[in-house]
């Protein structure tokens, strides 16, 4: 979309960039791609620090640059690469990330890194006007307006690809251009699973490890989104990103708990009208319809079988239970930088959890306390992005260790 989807013209094979290659995302990325070798190419694959899993993944997909996070990663996978006569260039940091996203000889960025470290490149791919897949929902949580003005300023193309933003992509009209009261677009409805401990006694979450805590029943996803998804804080990044995404406001997004992961979200129209995307948990479905479109090609996932379906379940979320939600609400309606106060404030008290330092219940605490101390600010560019994003992490730390 020049706006959110402009037409996307077939050619010979995409050159694809991979940002967060061995993440799960990534993971899949690649899988929908090695099914496709005579429509998609490898231009660069990502990592942090996992240069063993990305040996593995240049040594099959020979992508001309390779980026990691450090020095010492980059020597390593080089170490690797050479032993098997693999020419791939490697290069690492922040920087290179950004120049494999804009790279001229890429056409498509899947930018799946996650947390706020992906922002960077993901803005850098928008600017440059490529196809931004976007999975790290995180980015245009932090710069909202900011990324939607890189996307339509650089005739960019923004997919994306979250399970339920890209299910209300594919229920809404294909010229929508995020203008909600033109198309009659009543309410958009982000469906959530409840996560592991929906029908867990409220008291006894003070007890949650984080072993249980990323045990999600339906989805495989890393640690720190299967906290989120715990939380449900995982859902209130995504109600911001709707708003950005498809121009609603806070009172036109609805939430509802979904337990069977089938209906991955809704648009609610004027005419009393309901469409819903319904399909098998499986992220290659989404990743395959922004790979593809506007053209749809097997993505690897089991066709939804209805009948096997007993029931389908919908309640609506119980905000004592879930708190984070509320307070990812909140923060929309706060506007200007209070959702980069609650991604980055979020990110260290799911660290800190994980790490043991603090316990499940005092995620949500952490993040309130911190939105209630950094002073809100406009949005201008990047550089106020991250000194607020700094300045929230800084803010967070010192509750944990106080």
């Amino acid at each position: 979309m020049g706006s959110i989807q402009q037409q996307i013209k077939p050619h010979s094979r995409q050159q694809l960039s991979i940002l967060g290659s061995t993440g799960s995302i990534g993971v899949s990325t690649l899988d929908v791609v090695a099914r496709h070798p005579d429509r998609y190419q490898v231009y660069a694959l990502t990592a942090h620090t996992q240069v063993q899993k990305l040996a593995l993944q240049c040594e099959q997909f020979r992508p001309e640059v390779a980026v990691v996070g450090t020095a010492q990663a980059a020597v390593e996978l080089q170490i690797l690469l050479r032993e098997k006569k693999i020419t791939t260039q490697v290069t690492y940091g922040p920087e290179a990330l950004c120049q494999v996203a804009s790279a001229s000889a890429c056409d498509t960025v899947m930018a799946a890194i996650v947390g706020a470290a992906g922002l960077a490149s993901s803005l850098a791919a928008a600017q440059a006007g490529k196809k931004v897949l976007l999975a790290n929902k995180e980015a245009l949580v932090m710069s909202g307006q900011l990324f939607i003005n890189a996307i339509v300023e650089n005739g960019a193309t923004l997919l994306p690809i979250d399970s339920e933003h890209n299910a209300i992509f594919q229920c809404l009209p294909r010229d929508y251009q995020r203008q909600p009261d033109r198309h009659g677009v009543r309410k958009i409805v982000l469906t959530a699973s409840g996560g592991p401990f929906l029908q867990r006694d409220v008291e006894s979450l003070t007890k949650v490890t984080p072993e249980e805590a990323v045990a999600h029943p339906n989805w495989v996803m890393g640690r720190k989104i299967s906290v989120d998804s715990a939380t449900m804080m995982n859902k209130g990044l995504e109600v911001i990103e709707a708003h950005w995404l498809f121009a609603t406001p806070a009172e036109q997004i609805e939430v509802v708990i979904h337990p069977q992961s089938v209906i991955h979200s809704m648009v609610s129209y004027a005419d009393g009208s309901v469409l819903a995307q319904l399909g098998n948990p499986d992220m290659r479905t989404p990743i395959a319809y922004g790979l593809a479109y506007p053209e749809r090609i097997d993505s690897g996932v089991a066709p939804l079988d209805l009948t096997k379906i007993a029931r389908l379940n919908f309640e609506a979320p119980d905000f004592k239970r879930f708190p984070c939600l509320a307070l990812a609400f909140d923060a929309l309606k706060m506007g200007r930088s209070a959702p980069t106060i609650l991604n980055a404030s979020n990110e260290v008290a799911v660290q800190a959890f994980l790490d043991r330092k603090i316990g499940f219940r005092m995620i949500d605490q952490i993040i309130a306390r911190t939105l209630d101390r950094v002073p809100v600010t406009e949005i201008q560019d990047l550089a106020t992005i991250l000194e607020q994003d700094r300045a929230a992490r800084e803010v967070a730390e010192a509750i944990i260790t106080s």
